[in-house]
């Protein structure tokens, strides 16, 4: 069979040739959980180092805002209006607003899933929900470039949503052949954990040395009086020292007075705190390298040139370039809907922001650049006609 004849063979399915056949001796081993130890995993990550928070609340930030543009005037006016006002869940509104959130969860979990929620009358977006992924699953479709989102009910059985056409799904960086992504956090479970240790062994240290304790010695003479009440002298050291301590916890000065051969040393002064500058960075060097951002905006203030701080800045404006274009069809396949139910039939076009000042400073002195060399070359080249 040649190649035009493959063409012509129609087949309502879409096969793929590569992919492993599924069983069907378990229909359980098709669903694949979204939500699960992992993700709580990776929230108490976020909870316990804050430098991961703070990096994934920045990049959330810097992919920036957007606007929605289509060539029908009508239609643009009532896109603006419904992406400045669209609810969002219970306590936000605007399509910018769904954005962050849907890429909060991407980012932090390596999947996410909303929903475009109609009104009664199913003839208008009434607003757009994100959902947690606790109760969701992902089921492989007819093919294997298909995917549906399945809700686990009460009873633990997971059934396909009624309407997948309302339903927003994106995975990032999935792997070959899978349908699930990778959380942008995936590897940095053990490095925080070893930071935690440096940073709980940190504080013990600390309140050791903070908070003095001491060691009286009481040491009897050579005399038979001593040795005899050695017990009872004791016990009035112990005394009077304890008088003394919660006299000083009150915002009192006392002294301690003692007979005798009398050592008092603080417990563990001779021992020095370990230099922990050296683990601590090379395990925040292993989060920054993971999470993409440059040192200088998460506040540390490691050293290095203006040429570098330029480059990274270039590195981190292809890492925004491709979340964004994560969100672009999503945001697209939202706007698309919204104007078919309001009647129109202009394609919207997801128009992102410049992601800094520098940017568009870059951009400017490009097109300066280029538009001299035109001038430069349209002064030397022949004329027609002419000689050269």
């Amino acid at each position: 069979m040649g190649f035009i004849d493959l063409l012509k063979k129609k087949d309502p399915r879409v096969s793929v040739q590569t992919a492993r056949p599924a069983p069907h001796f378990s229909p359980m081993l098709d669903f694949s959980p979204l939500g699960g130890p992992e993700c709580a995993l990776y929230d108490q990550l976020r909870r316990s180092v804050p430098i991961i928070d703070s990096a994934i609340l920045k990049i959330m930030r810097l992919t920036g805002s957007f606007e929605v543009r289509c060539g029908d005037p009508a239609a643009q006016a009532a896109l603006d209006r419904f992406a400045a006002g669209v609810r969002v869940g219970a306590s936000q509104q605007g399509l910018t607003a769904f954005a962050m959130s849907y890429l909060d969860s991407l980012l932090t979990y390596g999947n996410a899933v909303g929903e475009v929620v109609l009104s009664r009358d199913r003839r208008r977006v009434a607003a757009l929900y994100n959902a947690p992924l606790e109760h969701l699953d992902i089921r492989q479709g007819s093919s294997f470039i298909e995917a549906e989102v399945c809700v686990r009910g009460s009873g633990g059985q997971a059934s396909p949503v009624p309407y997948p056409q309302l339903v927003l799904f994106s995975a990032l960086n999935p792997a070959p052949g899978q349908a699930l992504g990778r959380s942008l956090l995936q590897g940095l479970p053990f490095v925080a954990s070893v930071l935690l240790k440096i940073y709980s062994a940190m504080s013990q240290n600390f309140e050791r040395m903070g908070n003095l304790r001491y060691a009286v010695t009481y040491r009897p003479g050579g005399g038979g009086t001593d040795r005899a009440y050695a017990k009872e002298i004791a016990q009035s050291i112990a005394k009077e020292w304890s008088e003394a301590m919660s006299a000083a916890k009150n915002g009192q000065i006392r002294d301690f007075v003692a007979v005798g051969d009398v050592d008092i040393r603080v417990i563990g002064a001779d021992s020095q705190m370990l230099d922990t500058n050296v683990p601590v960075r090379q395990m925040l060097e292993e989060i920054v390298a993971k999470l993409g951002l440059p040192p200088f905006m998460l506040g540390l203030s490691w050293s290095t040139t203006e040429r570098m701080s330029r480059q990274q800045a270039d590195i981190l404006t292809s890492e925004l370039e491709s979340y964004r274009g994560i969100l672009t069809p999503v945001l697209t396949k939202i706007c698309t809907l919204f104007l078919r139910l309001e009647g129109f039939g202009c394609t919207p076009e997801i128009a992102w922001s410049n992601i800094s000042l520098l940017d568009e400073t870059e951009l400017a002195n490009a097109r300066l650049t280029n538009a001299r060399a035109a001038q430069i070359e349209g002064q030397h080249l022949p004329k027609e006609g002419g000689n050269p």
